[in-house]
């Protein structure tokens, strides 16, 4: 096989989530411990960071890699999904996963695949792994893809948990309350390791606090030591000052990566270098340097991302009520006449209570992915129009960026979001402003 036939091969022959959603999401690990034994168990041969969260985890990862590479580490990088490229999944040093490898590797392991049946998620957690392993990663940072107790990255013993936050989000399978989809994140936190959970929550502190005792683990709530005192916009950099609590300090940082909700996994991500320290020595002037290039060093795009002036075009991979209630602190921020409002979303989210939370008096742009759980343009407009929501529907985000563009003034925003799916799919023609980085 090519690479345009493993390709094929991956997302037609394996159960993949965002085509089938649920079905094809594991409820154990034996098929990724299977196939790490086949390859060896390279998950044991490199160090690693793992990432949790309900929303900022991509966020979280990609800051923490930039922040290792400019430290001069050897740093990998998995997440998921990507948005344009199969390779985003897997990275080393911000550079994406050659081709030829992927051939090889499901070639290699073709008949094992065949064995066991895993699913597309399982096969690529394999092959990052095997890919970190030959590579010999200094470090790697492993984001989960879903919950954390059964997710197919819970394989390895980190050098660190993080848990960024906790929301209402795939309730279908973690659980209908915010303790029971906690208890599946806090399944990351391994024996005699350390944890850093982002905020304090009332709710649910209790579950981590016991996870821990039992696991033996170190607890740190990063909010507890690093607190947020100004953030804003200069130079189309966000500028967050934080002060350090414990060593009664104030620090000003610049991320490139914008959106005030930046600010809380900032503080996640300090939290969790200072605990780094003693095995990755990370100078402050690396760290700074890490998070002004974010998406140069790692190829990271998404979050209230501008990608066009006059009007101002935005794209954001919110696609739950928390991630969603953070994109519309971010939109209150902002100086425009009216708000252009194109929305997607898939078949399994909370449909009326995201749409409850967007502004009544915004231009709707109703549209879908081009996934099979994607929900119908056509159905969403009518869920809109029974809470009051004008708009129309458009067969593909593309034309419906072209209307919002024909009907919008230069004092205008047009805002894109509900599905990461989604963001895939805009024509990078619209993105006028992308930064170059390694690809």
């Amino acid at each position: 096989m090519n690479y345009l036939q493993t390709l094929d091969y991956l997302y037609n022959k394996l159960p993949m989530f965002s085509r089938m959603g649920s079905a094809a999401f594991k409820k154990d690990l034996t098929n990724t411990l299977a196939l790490c034994k086949h390859l060896g168990d390279p998950q044991k041969t490199f160090k690693s960071i793992h990432i949790g969260g309900t929303n900022g985890k991509g966020s979280t990862s990609h800051m923490l890699a930039a922040i290792l590479q400019s430290a001069g580490f050897k740093t990998g990088l998995h997440t998921s999904p990507h948005l344009y490229d199969f390779r985003e999944r897997i990275k080393i040093n911000g550079q994406m996963i050659e081709e030829s490898f992927v051939v090889d590797f499901v070639e290699n392991i073709q008949s094992k695949i065949e064995e066991i049946e895993p699913s597309f998620f399982e096969i690529t957690v394999a092959m990052a792994f095997n890919y970190f392993s030959i590579n010999k990663v200094d470090i790697a940072v492993i984001e989960v893809g879903l919950g954390g107790r059964l997710d197919s990255t819970n394989i390895i013993q980190p050098e660190l948990s993080v848990i960024t936050n906790i929301g209402m989000d795939h309730m279908n399978m973690l659980g209908n309350t915010l303790q029971e989809i906690a208890i599946e994140k806090a399944g990351i936190i391994k024996r005699n390791t350390r944890v850093v959970v982002g905020e304090r929550q009332n709710e649910i502190e209790p579950v981590f606090i016991e996870k821990s005792k039992i696991e033996s683990a170190s607890l740190f709530f990063a909010s507890d030591r690093f607190k947020t005192k100004d953030c804003k916009m200069k130079e189309k950099r966000l500028q967050v000052t934080v002060e350090d609590s414990l060593q009664s300090t104030t620090e000003t940082y610049e991320l490139d990566l914008t959106g005030n909700y930046q600010a809380k996994n900032l503080c996640t991500v300090l939290q969790s270098v200072n605990l780094l320290q003693q095995n990755f020595p990370i100078p402050e002037e690396t760290l700074k340097n890490g998070l002004a290039n974010v998406k140069k060093l790692t190829g990271f795009f998404g979050r209230w991302e501008v990608i066009g002036e006059a009007p101002k075009i935005v794209l954001d991979v919110a696609h739950n009520e928390p991630g969603i209630m953070e994109m519309l602190s971010q939109l209150k921020l902002e100086h425009f006449k009216q708000l252009h409002l194109i929305i997607g979303m898939v078949k399994d989210k909370e449909i009326f209570g995201i749409m409850q939370m967007l502004p009544a008096d915004a231009r709707y742009y109703f549209t879908q992915a081009n996934i099979p759980r994607a929900l119908p343009a056509e159905e969403l407009k009518e869920k809109a129009f029974a809470l009051g929501m004008k708009g129309e529907n458009y067969s593909n985000v593309n034309e419906a960026i072209k209307a919002a563009k024909i009907k919008a003034s230069p004092y205008d925003i047009i805002l894109v979001c509900g599905s990461i799916f989604l963001i895939a799919e805009v024509d990078k023609s619209h993105r006028i402003n992308i930064p170059e980085g390694p690809a």
